[in-house]
């Protein structure tokens, strides 16, 4: 099947061209017709299969009779809104809603927390048809009377999952109310519980057209995926360095599970020498959006990302992603390593785990089906005082030792091996700063597992 069996219109061909896509994927093939004839639709693949696509090529389509260059504000209503919700996620949409349409007289604009709501304000009056957004801010421009959702005729919920998952329903709610009630609603997301799937089927008709192009859950086949044993949490740092540098990883995304780990860690990777930014919820969007930038020009080698960067990131050819923490939910394992192996390519997904995180990762290859391989690093430091011995005096030593993973009874957690060559017996290691003793009078916080906190959460 090619985009043109699709019959789309020969602007929005010509922008399919000039992006590069020659063929549609499997998600695009079984949408694309489906939502041009106007049926609501349930849509669920693999991250990195052109999700985005899949819906927006279909409602430029739809919205072509409507498509014109009058500068007046009432002849360009908001026809088409697209949910997201994340700030990143809701830019990245943005993005391709424009290129799709750069050819065509259909206005877009996307409002996010975070920004001066004065440049979302001036644009929503100036009139879009296509308007991307969060809930949040979304309402917070209803309230203002910003903007008029009267005139919607397509409703989208991307990562609808996450949507009705994160509290976002009584936003949702409101939301859908505002709208009429003849419209097309779109559900796509990678991952559908079965509880999510059947709160999802209130926003659509009685009889939704249900897509799915690959296993509930399933993680990308091109991904290659392993799980790094480490003896100890503090000896995780010392492995993403090894990692980084061993397989000269010029672009990775490091996932946390809290913002203050992504913050340290970021800082100790920038001591190291290796160029490092965090992206997390605690920064601004003008912030996130400048490490994003620089990230995706090659200025940031590592950017460490909480959970907020796992949905919506389209870094084209990323090679590979680290879980620095294993996440708490098997899904967001999903969608973190989806981030990588997009578009066809092929890429790696890295896990650094200690004993007590085997529960999390059976709860992940239970999800998966399947068991992911193990291996151990064991990062290791030489002492201070051997530094000014001639080398030859120097003990063997193998920065990173790495072997196929065998639980025993000497990995026990808070335990090191010691230096190759060394007869004596193992002992605890002290946390290290770049080869260096914490300074006298400061003590290093204990890594702690913060409790999952419930409520609704406002992009």
């Amino acid at each position: 099947m090619s985009f043109e069996s699709f019959g789309l219109h020969p602007d929005l061909m010509r922008a399919i061209a000039e992006v590069g896509y020659t063929s549609p994927t499997p998600i695009q093939s079984q949408a694309i017709p489906v939502v041009i004839e106007g049926k609501d639709v349930m849509g669920a693949a693999q991250t990195g299969t052109g999700k985005t696509a899949a819906f927006t090529l279909p409602i430029l389509q739809r919205l072509m009779p409507h498509a014109n260059s009058s500068a007046s504000p009432a002849r360009h209503p908001v026809r088409a809104l697209i949910l997201a919700p994340t700030r990143e996620l809701a830019d990245q949409i943005s993005q391709n809603v424009t290129q799709y349409a750069r050819h065509v007289p259909l206005r877009s604009t996307v409002v996010f927390g975070g920004v001066d709501m004065n440049p979302q304000t001036a644009a929503l009056r100036s009139g879009i048809e296509i308007l991307i957004a969060t809930p949040g801010r979304l309402l917070d421009h209803v309230q203002q009377k910003t903007v008029s959702l009267s005139s919607v005729s397509v409703l989208v919920l991307d990562e609808a999952d996450r949507m009705l998952d994160m509290g976002f329903l009584p936003d949702l709610q409101r939301i859908v109310n505002l709208l009429p009630k003849a419209r097309q609603s779109l559900l796509f997301s990678a991952t559908f519980s079965p509880e999510i799937r059947k709160l999802a089927k209130t926003f659509l008709d009685d009889h939704p057209v249900v897509i799915e192009v690959a296993a509930r859950n399933a993680a990308a086949e091109n991904v290659s995926q392993v799980v790094y044993v480490v003896d100890r949490a503090e000896s995780k740092r010392a492995a993403v360095a090894h990692l980084v540098r061993s397989q000269g990883l010029r672009q990775v995304i490091v996932f946390t599970n809290t913002k203050i780990g992504a913050s340290r860690l970021a800082r100790e990777l920038q001591r190291e020498g290796i160029p490092a930014d965090a992206i997390h919820g605690d920064k601004s969007q003008p912030e996130r959006l400048a490490t994003l930038e620089r990230f995706k020009k090659g200025e940031v080698e590592v950017m460490v990302a909480t959970d907020v960067a796992a949905r919506g990131l389209d870094i084209a050819e990323l090679p590979a992603v680290i879980n620095f923490d294993l996440p708490y939910s098997p899904e967001d394992y999903v969608h973190r390593i989806g981030r990588t192996g997009r578009a066809g390519a092929s890429g790696q997904a890295m896990s650094l785990m200690v004993a007590e995180d085997q529960r999390l990762l059976a709860e992940i290859e239970k999800m998966l089906r399947r068991s992911i391989p193990k291996e151990s690093l064991r990062p290791q430091r030489e002492p201070e005082r051997a530094k000014s011995m001639p080398q030859e005096k120097r003990a063997p030593q193998d920065p990173i030792f790495s072997q196929p993973y065998q639980p025993k009874a000497a990995d026990a957690v808070g335990q090191a091996p010691l230096v190759s060559g060394s007869t004596a017996s193992a002992a605890p290691v002290k946390p290290a700063v770049s080869g260096r003793a914490l300074p006298s009078g400061i003590r290093r916080a204990p890594r702690t597992v913060p409790a999952l906190l419930g409520g609704k959460q406002k992009a």
